[in-house]
Order: C-alpha cells, then sequence, then structure tokens
C-alpha cells in the first residue's frame, strides 16, 4: 500500500501517463507468484521508457537515475543494476510491447498519412568514416528501413514496422492497411504507395487512399489515364495533400529528439527497440496535446469580458420649489 501511494503523489505529466498506460494494460503487477518481488511490471515498463527517452548507455542511465526524482516517483525499493536492467528488456516480447502500444494509439483516426525512411543502426562516426573511404572500403553498415502509419490531426503513431533489409514501401503498406481497421479512413501517401492493389484494400475497408502516380508509368506520366479503377479517380488530388508533409515532420521528431542510431545489435532486439520508442512518442504527443487544450481553453477563458451599458435618466419633479 505504502509503494502504491508513493506512486500516486507525483504530480509528473510522464509519471501520470506511465500509470495510465499499466493500468489500462492486462499486465500482472508481478509475473510470478512465488519468489522474489522486489521490482514491478509497472517499474520494469517506466524504467525501459525512460531508458529510451534519455539516449543513453545503461551504466549511464543508471547513474544519472540515482540523482533523479524518479526512483521516489516509482517507489523503487533500490536502483536496478546494469544486468538487471538489461534482463528487462530481453524480458518483454513484441506482442506485448505492441499491446501496450495498441493502448495509446489513436482511437478513430479520419485523416491518416503513411511514409518510410531509415534510420542508422551503428553509431559511427561520419568523419571518420570519409578518411577511412580514402584508404580501402568500409564494412557493411547495418540498415533499417522504419515505415509508420500517423494520424495527421494528432501527429500520433498508428502503426509501425521496421526491416533490417530493404523492402519496396508497397509491401510494407499491404502489412500495415491488413492489420488495422481502416473503416472510413482517407489516408496520404506519396507515388512509392501508388498501386492498385494497395487502393482495393483500402477501399474494402470503406477508407480512400490518395497517392500520386509514379513516374515510371508512362500512361500517367504523359496525362493519360493510368491502369486501374481506383488509381484513376484518385488522379485529382485533394486540396488537403499538403497534409501529407506531416508525417514527414513527425518522422523528423522521431530521429531529432529520440533516436539517433538504434542501439541493439540483433534484428528482433532492434524491433523491440523501436516499439518502445513508438510508446514514447505517443505518450509525449498525448502530453503535448493536453498543454495545447490547456493553454488553448486559458486563452478563451482569458478573451470573454462582460460589457456593462449604464443608462441614466432624469425625472423633473417638485423637489426645487
Amino acid at each position: 500500500m505504502n509503494h502504491q501511494k508513493t506512486i500516486y503523489q507525483s504530480n509528473n505529466s510522464m509519471n501520470q501517463e506511465l500509470i495510465n498506460l499499466f493500468h489500462s494494460s492486462n499486465l500482472p503487477f508481478h509475473f510470478n507468484k512465488t519468489g522474489n518481488k522486489e521490482f514491478t511490471n509497472y517499474q520494469r515498463v517506466a524504467l525501459i521508457i525512460l531508458l529510451r527517452r534519455a539516449k543513453k548507455s545503461l551504466r549511464d542511465f543508471i547513474e544519472e537515475l540515482k540523482e533523479s526524482l524518479w526512483p521516489k516517483w516509482l517507489g523503487l525499493l533500490r536502483i536496478p543494476g546494469k544486468s538487471t536492467l538489461h534482463d528487462w528488456i530481453k524480458l518483454f516480447q513484441m506482442k506485448t510491447i505492441r499491446e501496450l502500444f495498441s493502448l495509446i494509439k489513436p482511437r478513430d483516426p479520419k485523416l491518416t498519412a503513411i511514409d518510410g525512411t531509415g534510420l542508422d543502426s551503428w553509431q559511427r562516426s561520419r568523419h571518420y568514416e570519409k578518411r577511412i573511404n580514402e584508404i580501402g572500403d568500409l564494412p557493411h553498415m547495418p540498415y533499417a528501413k522504419l515505415d509508420i502509419f500517423i494520424d495527421v490531426k494528432n501527429r500520433m503513431l498508428i502503426d509501425f514496422d521496421l526491416k533490417t533489409s530493404r523492402e519496396h514501401d508497397a509491401k510494407v503498406a499491404k502489412r500495415i492497411f491488413k492489420r488495422n481497421k481502416l473503416k472510413g479512413v482517407t489516408i496520404l501517401a506519396d507515388r512509392g504507395y501508388d498501386g492498385e492493389p494497395l487502393h482495393e484494400i483500402v477501399r474494402n475497408k470503406g477508407g480512400i487512399m490518395f497517392a500520386s502516380l509514379r513516374k515510371m508509368d508512362k500512361r500517367g506520366y504523359k496525362n493519360k489515364k493510368p491502369k486501374g479503377r481506383y488509381r484513376r479517380e484518385c488522379m485529382e488530388l485533394p486540396d488537403f495533400m499538403g497534409q501529407r508533409s506531416i508525417v514527414e515532420s513527425v518522422n523528423f521528431s522521431l530521429k531529432k529528439k529520440q533516436i539517433t542510431a538504434l542501439s541493439c545489435k540483433k534484428e528482433h532486439l532492434k524491433k523491440r527497440e523501436f516499439a518502445w520508442h513508438a510508446i514514447l512518442y505517443n505518450i509525449r504527443m498525448i502530453i503535448n496535446n493536453k498543454n495545447k487544450n490547456l493553454v488553448g481553453k486559458a486563452t478563451r477563458l482569458e478573451q470573454n469580458f462582460f460589457l456593462l451599458k449604464i443608462e441614466i435618466y432624469v425625472f423633473p419633479d417638485s423637489a426645487d420649489i
């Protein structure tokens, strides 16, 4: 009971969202019925997300954790060690992480966008890379391809897909569209996703996708009708097609504020690493949207005013007689 009281005494926005995430999940407080219960699953999930936000090594994160208020906010009986935190990272499977992610993704998006980008998987100096290349060839740098599917209004992630090999955008989008409910959803995409099969998947689920025609399509490039019924219907792009650039802003935010390079070496651990980053990003957006709403309400309250009109009437009487 003292542990729960310590958790709820914090007014930190990140901690409140972590509490809401854990309570809405089906994770038990402890995985084991008997044995050591020194740490709870809430503390494990919170520390892994904080580790991804810190963008530091395990040792540096543990040292900075000792100097912060997070041990008090999380109700930690002691600071976990480096190896303990590393075991927690391997403890949560990708299925569990995706279930946690599904709890904080947008529920009823109307306007969405999809785009792909690349992530470095090896923190290597670009300066020395250029100098070494003058002497000989460098070993291949690991590559990770990321595709994200976002809600344009809230700038939150709906789904994501990470591969350590090159794969066409249309193949990745096919997986994403099939495993998501797209009822009445409008999707904005670039010409890399232009294809009749993708249009059919979206239309069968009651949505519509707008994508620029590929330049390699000579029919579309010469202002002739392209092949495919749905492609022809989407030749004229809507006025709000410019909002597709928001997905590129989300990509930039992920790389600038969270992911400089993936630190894990194995493919399945890289996928888990980004999945935790996806949870962290949506939590950030939830906090930002709440703050914007509070600022908007305060602005509206400040703009409210009352206009009082005072009129004075003079009635003549016989008091001066």
